[in-house]
């Protein structure tokens, strides 16, 4: 398999990583108005899709952990390959984000966890951290979650251990749905950090609304 390093001509890099069909092509789509490509199946895709924003990249990592149909060797390595990539670019990476699914990201973890396993979710986001990028905890698709939104955000919390209630990581957790077009929060971390690191000049490239 090929180093999924890439090489392109930006000194920022903003990285979207998560399971494969949490959302990340959608939320990047929602939040910049262009569409990445994807696999035609899930968990194919070898390598990360990198958009090119002047001095910016998004990067929409593979999608990684279990994959009905997919055989373990090469999950191993794709995820062997994501952390490869992330410790060769973590100095350019100004954020991280990684995306679960509210739906189902709670039996998932649960079931990992009740095996005595650590799921990859909790793994990359320590890792993420660990490397001193700036890390946020994307939770897509609320619109599911019709019922008892707060006290899923306060489980989902606590399995990144951050502690309940989840109002007081506002900055961190970040409820969405790329399919309602409800990104505000993905947005506001995205220009406040651009803000702060004088790149105001590249809000620009994000739309002030979801595309369609």
């Amino acid at each position: 398999m090929k180093s999924l390093k890439t090489k392109n001509n930006s000194n920022l890099e903003i990285i979207f990583v998560g399971r494969s069909n949490v959302g990340k092509s959608s939320l990047i789509r929602c939040l910049t108005g262009r569409s990445v490509p994807t696999g035609r199946k899930p968990g194919l895709t070898r390598k990360p899709l990198n958009l090119e924003l002047d001095d910016l990249t998004i990067t929409d990592m593979p999608g990684f952990g279990f994959i009905s149909g997919v055989e373990e060797k090469y999950i191993n390595a794709v995820k062997d390959e994501i952390v490869h990539y992330i410790e060769e670019n973590a100095d350019r990476i100004i954020l991280g984000f990684v995306v679960v699914d509210a739906k189902s990201f709670l039996d998932i973890v649960n079931r990992w966890l009740n095996q005595g396993e650590i799921p990859v979710d909790l793994e990359m986001y320590d890792f993420l951290s660990d490397l001193a990028i700036d890390t946020k905890l994307l939770v897509n698709k609320i619109d599911k979650i019709r019922e008892n939104r707060d006290e899923l955000l306060d489980a989902v919390g606590e399995r990144f251990n951050m502690l309940p209630p989840w109002q007081q990581w506002l900055d961190t957790i970040l409820p969405v749905s790329a399919k309602k077009k409800e990104i505000q929060p993905l947005q506001h971390v995205i220009r406040q950090k651009l803000v702060d690191i004088k790149k105001e000049r590249l809000l620009k490239y994000f739309s002030t609304k979801c595309f369609r």
